[in-house]
């Protein structure tokens, strides 16, 4: 029975098998400031064992500026939508204008998530399952914040877990000259002044160069250049 089967291709599995959808990889491309932002939430510890505290952070991808964050006691869909509503307001963000990343925990794929971003216009995406190369900005981000110098291994209260978050944030924008941006500031990207700090920089290192050529052993030296674009994974040339 099983060969006449089989011959008629009539043999298959009786159980209901689980089958997983296709994912696209996200192929995402900021080219300024306010065009793309990837958003994430990390865990810092409380002050005893098995208590936590959540760090909601939005980065914006070209200049890795942050324009929102906030710290509260639990993941949260409304708590999302606040900060994402509170983070596009500030930054005066148009209908069209912006593509928000995220993985796909449950705050970022909530429904009154996704009704916020369709009122606002900004078009949402979302990461492979399980694959945190689909959203590195925000996981370096988390990284250069957990590896700070002075980051506490548990935070007393969740007071103190804010007032250190809002120390950090104001330099990490202000202050930290980014490897990633020709060592400017995400703050110097994002507002337009990039282009004027990088050619006040070339004309400081021409001066020297002019005075002491001797100490440039390489020649003219040239000042780090910013990225004129960003991608969440490039696509391949064929």
């Amino acid at each position: 029975m099983y060969r006449i089967l089989e011959a008629n291709n009539q043999v298959r599995e009786r159980r209901d098998q689980l089958r997983h959808p296709n994912y696209t990889k996200p192929e995402l491309l900021a080219t300024a400031p306010n065009q793309l932002w990837s958003w994430d939430i990390t865990r810092l510890k409380g002050p005893v064992k098995w208590t936590y505290y959540y760090l909601y952070t939005m980065l914006d991808v070209f200049s890795r500026y942050v324009p929102g964050w906030l710290v509260a006691t639990c993941e949260s869909a409304t708590l999302a939508k606040q900060l994402i509503d509170a983070a596009c307001d500030k930054q005066g963000i148009l209908p069209e204008q912006l593509t928000l990343h995220a993985d796909r925990g449950s705050p970022m794929t909530s429904k009154c998530v996704a009704h916020l971003l369709a009122d606002l216009g900004v078009t949402k995406s979302h990461s492979r399952p399980h694959i945190s190369n689909d959203n590195p900005y925000s996981e370096s981000q988390f990284k250069t914040m957990k590896y700070r110098p002075g980051f506490p291994d548990r935070f007393g209260s969740i007071q103190d877990a804010r007032a250190w978050a809002r120390e950090f944030f104001a330099w990490y924008n202000e202050e930290h000259h980014h490897t990633g941006l020709g060592l400017l500031t995400p703050a110097t990207v994002h507002y337009g002044q990039a282009q004027r700090v990088t050619q006040q920089r070339q004309e400081t290192l021409l001066d020297a160069y002019e005075s002491h050529p001797e100490r440039f052993v390489r020649g003219k030296p040239k000042a780090p250049e910013y990225p004129e674009e960003v991608w969440i994974n490039k696509p391949q040339d064929d």
